[in-house]
C-alpha cells in the first residue's frame, strides 16, 4: 500500500487526503523491536488509511539496529527505518522519525511495549472529527513503579501544567496523535520531547489539544531509561520552554520585568540615602544599603539593556524572512478579488509581497540528515 506524499502548500491541511504515519524512537530494546512490529501491524490492519510504521533506531549498543532491518525486510511495503549515526536522545530521534514521516496524520509512541498500538485508531479518528490538531494519551492506570516513576512524574505533570497554563494529566506520555501540518511547524531539540505540547501550543490553539485515555502495559523486556535524576533535566527545560513560549515574540519584556524590579528599589533606597546626606546631613558611607542599593541600580540597568539587546535580535530574526509572527491555517475567497475591487472604485491598492507559503512554517525545507535534529 502506497502511501500518500506531503500534500503540497497549495493544498489546504484540512482537504489532504489522509494517510498515517507511526514512528517509534527505540535505544537498546532488542527484544521489543519484532513484537512491536507485528503488534502495531495487527492494530493497523482495519484502519481506513493508508499507514506506515518508522522504526527510529537511537544509536543502540545492542542488537536494536539489526532487528529493525528484520522487521523492515519482512514488511519494506509499510515499514521504514531509521538509523542514526550515535545516540542524539529521545528528542532528536523523534524528530528524525517525524521528518522521515510522510503522513498527513503523525503518531508517536514508545518502543518498550508499554503503549498499545489499538489505541491509535481511536485517537485518529477522534483528532479528525474534532478537528483537533494534538491528542495527548493519558496513561491513568499507569503500569509503574510509583517511587521512582509515577510519583515524580505526578509532581512534573502538575508543575507544567501550573506553569504552561495548558492542563494535562500526563505530559510525559508518548502515545500522541498530531496534525503533520501542525506539527511540521514545531521543531525538537535536546530534551524537549516532554513538552510537545507546551510547544504545539505556540502554533495552535490550546483548545485544539485535548488528551486521550490510553491503555498502558508494565515493561517485559529491557530496561526504563528514566529515574529521578532527570527531574533536573524537567526543571531547566521547562524554564526555556516558558521562555521560548511566553517571550519569543517579546524577549526584552521578561529580562525588562526583572530588571525593573530590581533597578526600582534600587533607586528607592539611594533616592532615600540621598535625601539623608543632603538634607538632613547623615553619614551613608558605612550603611549597608547603600552597597545594596548600587547593586540592585546595576543588576536593573543590565537587565534592560540585556532586554533591548534580545529585542534586537528578535526583529532582526522576524524580519529576516525566516519566521513569522502569526501563522495562517486556511485562506478563505481570493485575496486578488479584494484588490481588485478597491482598485475598481478608485482606492489605491497596496498589494503585500507574496511571502512563503503556510505549509513550512518558514523553516525552509524538511531537513534530511537526521543529525541535526
Amino acid at each position: 500500500m502506497k502511501l500518500l506524499a506531503v500534500p503540497p502548500d497549495d493544498v489546504p491541511a484540512e482537504d489532504a487526503p489522509v494517510a498515517l504515519s507511526v514512528v517509534v524512537p527505540l535505544h537498546d530494546e532488542e527484544d521489543n523491536v519484532l513484537p512491536l512490529a507485528t503488534q502495531v501491524a495487527a492494530a493497523l490492519a482495519a484502519s481506513p488509511w493508508p499507514w506506515q510504521l518508522i522504526l527510529v533506531d537511537d544509536g543502540s549498543r545492542d542488537r536494536t539496529a539489526a532487528r529493525i532491518r528484520e522487521a523492515v525486510a519482512a514488511n519494506p511495503q509499510q515499514l521504514a527505518g531509521v538509523l542514526l549515526r550515535r545516540r542524539f536522545g529521545q528528542t532528536a530521534a523523534m524528530q528524525a522519525g517525524i521528518d522521515a514521516a510522510r503522513g498527513s496524520v503523525v503518531a508517536t509512541m514508545d518502543g518498550d511495549l508499554q503503549n498499545d498500538p489499538h489505541d491509535i485508531l481511536r485517537m485518529v479518528r477522534r483528532l479528525l472529527d474534532e478537528d483537533l490538531d494534538l491528542l495527548v494519551g493519558w496513561r491513568r492506570a499507569r503500569k509503574d513503579g510509583f517511587w521512582l516513576r509515577r510519583l515524580p512524574s505526578r509532581l512534573a505533570n502538575g508543575l507544567i501544567g501550573a506553569v504552561t497554563r495548558l492542563p494535562l494529566h500526563d505530559y510525559g506520555c508518548s502515545l500522541k496523535v498530531y496534525r503533520a501540518a501542525v506539527l511540521r511547524e514545531v521543531r525538537l531539540y535536546g530534551e524537549m520531547h516532554r513538552f510537545i505540547p507546551t510547544w504545539m501550543a505556540t502554533v495552535t490553539a490550546p483548545e485544539r489539544i485535548r488528551e486521550e485515555e490510553v491503555s498502558h502495559f508494565p515493561r517485559l523486556h529491557g530496561k526504563s531509561k528514566y529515574g529521578l535524576s532527570r527531574t533536573f533535566k524537567v526543571l531547566l527545560d521547562l524554564l526555556a520552554a516558558v521562555f521560548f513560549v511566553r517571550f519569543r515574540a517579546s524577549p526584552g519584556h521578561f529580562f525588562g520585568r526583572i530588571g525593573l524590579a530590581c533597578a526600582f528599589p534600587g533607586m528607592l533606597a539611594l533616592a532615600w540615602l540621598a535625601w539623608a546626606k543632603l538634607v538632613e546631613g547623615e553619614a551613608i558611607a558605612g550603611r549597608p544599603l547603600l552597597l545594596f542599593g548600587l547593586l540592585l541600580a546595576v543588576i536593573g540597568v543590565q537587565f534592560i539593556c540585556t532586554g533591548i539587546l534580545t529585542e534586537m535580535l528578535a526583529r532582526t530574526y522576524f524580519e529576516a524572512g525566516t519566521a513569522r509572527t502569526y501563522l495562517v491555517r486556511a485562506t478563505l475567497g481570493t485575496p486578488d478579488a479584494i484588490d481588485g475591487a478597491i482598485d475598481d472604485v478608485g482606492g489605491i491598492a497596496q498589494r503585500a509581497p507574496q511571502g512563503g507559503q503556510g505549509g513550512q512554517g518558514g523553516q525552509g525545507g524538511r531537513p534530511a540528515a537526521a543529525e541535526g535534529a
